[in-house]
């Protein structure tokens, strides 16, 4: 059920994973670090950002800006 993976009681209408896809790629933050941080600022809970494969396409996302 996708249901389940969405964050309505909190207000929020994406998951945080995919907050952080869209964080990566604008240009509001610089790393995976920021990324969390922005994340807890708006309320998402930022231990869902975490392994090295989801670190690494983030970080991806963020320097293809810079390209």
């Amino acid at each position: 059920m996708l249901l389940l993976y969405r964050d309505y009681v909190d207000g929020h209408d994406i998951t945080a994973v995919e907050r952080a896809f869209q964080l990566a790629r604008s240009s509001a933050c610089t790393c995976v670090k920021d990324i969390k941080e922005r994340l807890m600022a708006e309320g998402y809970a930022a231990n869902q950002i975490s392994g090295r494969v989801l670190s690494k396409q983030l970080a991806a996302l963020i320097k293809a800006r810079h390209a």
